[in-house]
């Protein structure tokens, strides 16, 4: 008994969702109906913090020539060489206790690894000698320890 043309209709607008609310427009769409509008700035959210930039790498980013890393010298790959040989370690063992790859270790030896004093450093701890300085080669003294 109803009449097709007298059938009430009520239209809602749907609420938008979380991703929706946060997008530009809609930020832009609240500040100009006077909402009061709260945005942050995540500093660094997300990024791999594992891997440090070194001093040497933002170097040679802002450089505009073409410049290349600095190297490993051969006489410290070779120095690393004998160590690891003189303890009857292979490059894998050295590696598992300096806590790195194994191609560190290769690349180090082969004068092609980009240098890095932490690694140096635990690599002069593990074999005893002395890696960096005047008397590169020589034994490491404890520091307990006289000469």
């Amino acid at each position: 008994m109803s009449d097709w043309d007298t059938v009430p209709i009520t239209l809602r607008k749907r609420v938008p969702k979380g991703s929706a609310m946060k997008s530009e427009q809609a930020v832009n769409a609240a500040r100009r109906q006077g909402v009061a509008v709260e945005t942050q700035v995540k500093w660094g959210g997300g990024a791999n913090k594992q891997h440090v930039t070194t001093k040497n790498t933002a170097k040679l980013d802002r450089e505009t020539e073409e410049l290349k890393h600095d190297k490993v010298s051969l006489d410290l790959g070779k120095l690393i060489q004998q160590g690891r040989q003189n303890k009857g370690l292979s490059q894998k063992d050295l590696a598992t206790k300096v806590n790195e790859k194994a191609q560190v270790i290769n690349d180090y030896e082969a004068g092609r690894g980009i240098p890095n004093q932490l690694v140096i450093g635990k690599i002069e701890k593990v074999l005893g000698i002395k890696l960096r300085g005047k008397d590169r080669g020589t034994t490491l003294v404890s520091p307990g320890t006289k000469k």
